[in-house]
């Protein structure tokens, strides 16, 4: 019986030694995965480049696309997440303040320029009385888009970082502010006189920024791409290769190219 009994034990330590590196290879290889949330244009296509560099390292880049501005930050700071890719720095911190996160960011990848466009007018000028002006929602990209029509001389605004159209202290042409969010502004163009949409945005339904915008932020706008990441894991090797690639030469060329100046790269 003490025979059985202890080749039984022995039997049940091979299983669970095997069971253990089993499971410890197992996460070896989820560690070799990154995975990060991004907007489709041109954030994924960015990334794209990024794989095969990743591959070299020995990592495996997994891209989730993302069509909204709030899950791809919550799902990161939720650890679904190693990191993310579509937003800048105004707007992460207004994020990190608005629900409490606690995230951060390693590198500003590249700008894209916020333009008006119009499917009515060929000009700014054409600007009638009463006319509809379609902007993003979220606080920092609703700043952003009143303060280019304010540049364009259409509005006057408050002089503050944040606003939204109760900030309008002069509205000659008594312009309506339709406020949407910021990934349904482009499907606002038939019933909008103009609309103010970001660049990744613009790109999703073929208008290009330097051809098609009637004006555009200028290249020193403060409103780089950034990769974001948890204030825990800035520091892991997931992340710092991560960081690496995206502002790598090939990545650089490729949104030179790729873009011919409608995103810049700031790195």
């Amino acid at each position: 019986m003490k025979l059985k009994k202890l080749l039984g034990l022995t039997l049940l330590g091979i299983i669970s030694a095997s069971l253990f590196v089993g499971c410890s290879n197992s996460s070896k290889e989820e560690d070799k995965t990154i995975k990060v949330g991004a907007s489709p244009t041109p954030h994924t296509e960015i990334l794209e480049v990024v794989k095969p560099l990743l591959k070299e390292k020995g990592y495996e880049l997994e891209v989730i696309q993302f069509d909204d501005y709030v899950l791809p930050n919550t799902s990161l700071s939720e650890g679904e997440l190693d990191a993310n890719y579509f937003q800048h720095v105004p707007y992460l911190e207004q994020m990190n303040k608005e629900k409490d996160l606690k995230l951060t960011y390693t590198a500003k990848v590249h700008i894209e320029p916020m333009g008006i466009y119009s499917k009515k007018h060929d000009k700014l000028d054409n600007l009638k009385n009463g006319a509809k002006i379609s902007v993003p929602n979220d606080a920092t990209n609703e700043a952003r888009a009143l303060q280019l029509l304010a540049d364009n001389g259409i509005i006057e605004v408050a002089d503050k970082e944040l606003i939204t159209a109760k900030d309008i202290t002069k509205n000659l042409k008594n312009v309506e502010i339709v406020e949407v969010e910021a990934a349904q502004v482009p499907s606002t163009l038939q019933d909008v006189d103009f609309a103010v949409i970001n660049t990744n945005f613009a790109l999703n339904v073929n208008l290009n920024p330097t051809k098609d915008a009637l004006a555009i932020e200028s290249n020193d706008s403060p409103y780089a791409n950034i990769l974001a990441c948890r204030e825990d894991n800035k520091d892991s090797e997931k992340v710092k290769a991560l960081t690496e690639a995206l502002t790598s030469d090939e990545v650089k060329s490729f949104i030179k190219e790729k873009y011919k100046g409608s995103i810049v790269p700031t790195f």
